[in-house]
């Protein structure tokens, strides 16, 4: 029996360069195994390091939650994040955004783990609607289903797949913690 995944939110006080580098490995794994998440093939790491030195400097600056999940070895092999700046009238809602595994850490219930620390943290940080996107059709859906996200609708062709080609991107929300919706 695997042991449950351990999620923990990347912190200043965390070394950014062994994350940055590591979060990399997970990005670009994601991005060769064809994950739809705003990159291209193939993903040269000195883009996916800038991409998360901007999420880390954001993170710093209180506009998200950085969650990573840690394989035995105790490298990264999950992330997700929780964008909380939004537009003054919104500033009960969050955003889910670039939830992903690397493939050697699959099929384990780390997503599921992942989406539900990211659920937790945002209810803290006072959010209680989340909404999040996803490529139509992927393992992704399923999961978001199985923990009760609601399927708002698809929009068709709405981005590539990282070796090209449109691909439809599904929307979702759920509340957590207190919040109602009026």
């Amino acid at each position: 029996m695997t042991a449950a995944p351990i999620i923990s939110r990347l912190d200043s006080s965390a070394d950014h360069d062994a994350a940055i580098d590591q979060l990399s490995d997970v990005l670009i794994d994601c991005v060769d195994g064809g994950a739809s998440v705003s990159f291209m093939w193939p993903l040269p790491r000195d883009h996916a390091r800038a991409f998360w030195r901007g999420v880390l400097q954001s993170a710093a600056a209180g506009e998200r939650i950085v969650l990573v999940s840690r394989d035995a070895d105790g490298l990264i092999d999950g992330t997700v994040q929780v964008v909380l700046a939004q537009p003054d009238n919104q500033p009960h809602r969050g955003d889910i955004a670039k939830m992903l595994v690397h493939r050697r850490s699959r099929k384990r219930g780390l997503g599921a783990a992942l989406m539900t620390a990211a659920e937790e943290a945002a209810a803290l940080a006072g959010k209680d609607l989340l909404v999040l996107d996803t490529v139509t059709g992927g393992d992704a859906e399923r999961l978001y289903g199985r923990l009760g996200w609601q399927r708002v609708g698809e929009i068709p062709g709405y981005a590539l797949w990282p070796r090209g080609g449109r691909c439809g991107t599904t929307l979702y929300f759920k509340t957590v913690g207190e919040g109602a919706i009026d």
